[in-house]
């Protein structure tokens, strides 16, 4: 509930959901099912509208916040947290724009998460600055034909927000973006998400085939293939919570390696391990609170954006390597299903590919200490 949020804080209240989040997780056969359950838990939590500013009806949580919730159930179940990101960020973005650039375009949009609790879908990782899909000029908006990757979510979203490219008039190539009701007749979820990790996010690829956008439902219209004020918002504000749940199940995995090794007599390797372990887990906290700290900053810019892609960067190297060294710490009990470790292996690898990739990152970085432009490197 809404006033239940104000009570306890947000990552009270993913603690208190993670025992059934957990033993879901534990007890599923089929590790390709959706996590629908848990969403619907979510949902009656109140952490659906929990970034919602209070004065739309929300429970006013700030992206520091967001991240300890977030952080919170991936220790739980990675698929829940990382599909559950995918929700958040969209409404940390907006909920940003409200407090921060006063931007009365979004007040509707936010109440009506708060009202509705709404679960939002975006095909933005798969899309990035790039864009892709088609939108064709029609009479009073747009044709949209597309087929989008990595939906996370899908299967129990409300609205998917998603964009096209324009190939004609004035200012194309232009990106334009807006939201599709998830139940609109033009648009079908397809069962394609069988993947190393991350398996219960329900990360289908989602085809619009022919759904008329009205000119008035754009929400942003831009040009293709380079920055947009909008997108360092995004990804000042957005790739911290997503990384928050790859802190988490590094955590996660340290303590089920600790407990494993504490029912051995301990070794000089398995001290040697265990620190070695811990000292990665730090650097990724600490590469996580160099995320925040820029977007505590309120000041998106080229210059946040670095300095967030340097951390996700640092975060993806430290926490792959957290699990890596807990697997060696567990031993081959590590191996078992049955100690969940083995799924947070597969889960952390989904770090890796998300925006900015190693190579863009790089480019990006060496751009900026250079003086050089860096609104094509994406």
């Amino acid at each position: 509930m809404i006033g239940a949020v104000h009570k306890r804080s947000v990552a009270d209240i993913a603690q208190e959901l993670g025992a059934d989040l957990a033993r879901r997780a534990e007890e599923t056969e089929d590790e390709d099912r959706f996590v629908a359950e848990n969403f619907a838990l979510l949902k009656t939590s109140g952490l659906i509208e929990a970034g919602v500013p209070a004065e739309l009806g929300g429970g006013d949580a700030n992206v520091d916040e967001l991240a300890e919730m977030l952080r919170m159930l991936a220790k739980h179940c990675g698929s829940t947290a990382l599909a559950f990101s995918m929700h958040t960020h969209q409404i940390a973005v907006p909920a940003w724009r409200w407090r921060f650039q006063k931007a009365a375009t979004v007040k509707p949009f936010l109440e009506r998460v708060a009202q509705e609790r709404i679960v939002l879908v975006t095909s933005g990782g798969s899309d990035w600055i790039a864009g892709s899909g088609r939108a064709e000029k029609v009479e009073g908006g747009f044709r949209i034909t597309a087929r989008k990757a990595f939906a996370s979510g899908a299967p129990a979203g409300d609205l998917f927000v998603t964009s096209a490219v324009l190939e004609s008039g004035e200012d194309a190539p232009a990106v334009l973006h807006f939201a599709i009701p998830m139940d609109s007749p033009h648009l079908k979820v397809l069962n394609t998400w069988r993947a190393l990790g991350m398996r219960g996010t329900g990360s289908h690829d989602v085809l619009i085939d022919g759904h008329i956008v009205p000119e008035a439902a754009i929400i942003v219209r831009r040009k293709a293939g380079e920055w947009h004020p909008l997108f360092q918002i995004i990804a000042t504000v957005a790739f911290p919570l997503i990384y928050a749940v790859y802190l988490g199940v590094a955590e996660s995995a340290r303590d089920i390696a600790i407990e494993l090794a504490k029912r051995k007599p301990p070794s000089q390797l398995t001290i040697q391990l265990a620190g070695r372990m811990d000292t990665e887990l730090a650097a990724a906290r600490l590469s996580h609170q160099s995320m925040l700290a820029a977007a505590r900053l309120n000041a998106p810019s080229a210059s946040s954006v670095n300095q967030v892609m340097i951390g996700r960067q640092l975060v993806e190297r430290h926490a792959i390597a957290t699990v890596d060294h807990a697997m060696q710490l567990a031993g081959g009990a590590g191996f078992y299903r049955a100690t969940g470790l083995e799924r947070r292996f597969r889960d952390i690898q989904a770090a890796r590919y998300h925006p900015l990739q190693s190579g863009p990152q790089a480019e990006y970085a060496g751009a900026m200490a250079l003086g050089l432009s860096v609104d094509r490197i994406f």
